[in-house]
């Protein structure tokens, strides 16, 4: 199977021609999905190892998403926030029971949801624990990634991400990931909010060391802080468990959630947590036109249910663990770290770039993104079976053989 060349398909060209280059996607034209599996404009199928960074956990069209979908918009598709709608209710509902939250606020995007919980967390800071006005502060992990919005980039330390796009957001002090020791020497009586990704994905699939949430909660707890855990990626089932924090038997405040929620169809993200955390929000003060539309609820009432069975979350355990051992045998790669059925892999520079291996991926078959050069970022469907996994591992291992002969 070989990848379309860069311009020589119309529906590049058309994108080149009308779209912004706010990506540099590989050369392939996709028209079709389905499961684990995604269709070009040839006609040629490639595996999806990266299911939009954790937004279609589900696959391709998964059969009940779809058919929610579909029954939803023979209904009602939206009403703003102005008016109750039948759908939200039940959503917030079974969201909540869910995660083992007490309230939900629906918002559309992930960088949405991380907005939201950073006026929270600030509102919080001022109406309940008592900070001087306009001096709250949130703490955060170098290397982050929560989104591309002007206040996230503020305390992102990503040249790429900041780069001519200041003045930036004040309010937030950066420390090094994993360090907690560098955590508590930054919280101080002004302090409102730590803000983490469990496991860091844009970064490379980055696993904090052991111990190290459990000590950020207690440090927190300390603190009277509130621990903001962004779920975005590592949520809904990816990591092995509904939440990443459950692995490490943690419990945020508040909880950010995107992409998987939407079920691959709509978008759809949420703050959850703490009743008496999100309940200092007043009518007027926060909101979304879109935000909890009956659409969006339907979908994502629907995915709360596939994950109820616990299935998808022992998926990701089980072939997450195959993944990551047949990974770890691979030559040609300097370091393999992961949890659940999500791998970060850095490849030997002597062979060759991420994005040279991605390349060569697709035109394989196989599709992957590249992260911080060398680095490949592998997050296959949790609808991905054992054996196509092993398609994964082998055509990866075959890809790393061609690029070490040159």
């Amino acid at each position: 199977m070989t990848a379309v060349v860069p311009g020589t398909d119309p529906q590049i060209a058309l994108a080149e021609e009308f779209g912004v280059r706010n990506y540099a996607p590989l050369p392939v034209v996709l028209s079709h999905g389905d499961g684990a599996w995604v269709t070009d404009v040839d006609g040629v199928r490639y595996l999806d190892a990266l299911a939009g960074y954790s937004a279609l956990n589900f696959g391709h069209r998964h059969p009940a998403l779809t058919a929610a979908a579909h029954a939803q918009l023979d209904t009602l598709t939206l009403t703003a926030r102005a008016f109750h709608n039948d759908r939200l209710p039940a959503f917030q509902r079974d969201l909540a029971a869910l995660t083992g939250t007490e309230a939900v606020l629906p918002m559309n995007t992930g960088a949405e949801a991380v907005e939201s919980a950073v006026k929270v967390a600030r509102a919080w800071g001022y109406r309940v624990k008592g900070v001087r006005p306009g001096a709250a502060r949130i703490v955060v992990a170098g290397g982050n990634f929560h989104g591309r919005t002007t206040t996230v980039v503020s305390f992102s330390d990503d040249p790429v991400a900041r780069d001519d796009f200041g003045p930036f957001t004040p309010g937030f002090d950066r420390v090094p990931y994993g360090d907690a020791d560098a955590l508590a020497a930054a919280l101080t009586d002004d302090t409102v909010a730590v803000l983490l990704e469990p496991v860091q994905g844009e970064a490379g699939v980055l696993v904090p060391p052991p111990g190290y949430l459990r000590a950020v909660r207690e440090l927190t707890e300390q603190r009277g802080v509130l621990l903001v855990c962004d779920e975005i990626q590592s949520g809904l089932g990816r990591a092995g468990a509904t939440l990443c924090t459950d692995l490490s038997g943690v419990r945020a405040d508040l909880y950010t959630l995107g992409k998987a929620l939407g079920g691959g169809i709509v978008p759809v993200s949420a703050v959850v947590g703490r009743r008496d955390v999100l309940g200092v929000l007043r009518p007027g003060e926060h909101g979304s036109t879109f935000g909890g539309n009956p659409l969006a609820a339907a979908v994502g009432s629907a995915v709360c249910a596939l994950l109820a069975t616990g299935e998808y979350q022992a998926r990701a355990r089980e072939l997450g663990a195959h993944l990551d051992a047949r990974l770890r045998a691979l030559p040609g790669l300097t370091a393999v770290r992961g949890v659940g059925l999500w791998s970060g892999v850095d490849v030997d520079p002597r062979i060759g770039t991420g994005r040279d291996v991605c390349v060569a991926l697709a035109r394989r078959g196989v599709l992957a993104k590249e992260t911080h050069g060398v680095t490949v970022r592998l997050s296959p469907p949790l609808v991905v079976t054992h054996d196509e996994v092993d398609v994964l591992v082998d055509t990866f291992g075959a890809v790393l053989a061609d690029l070490s002969r040159g």
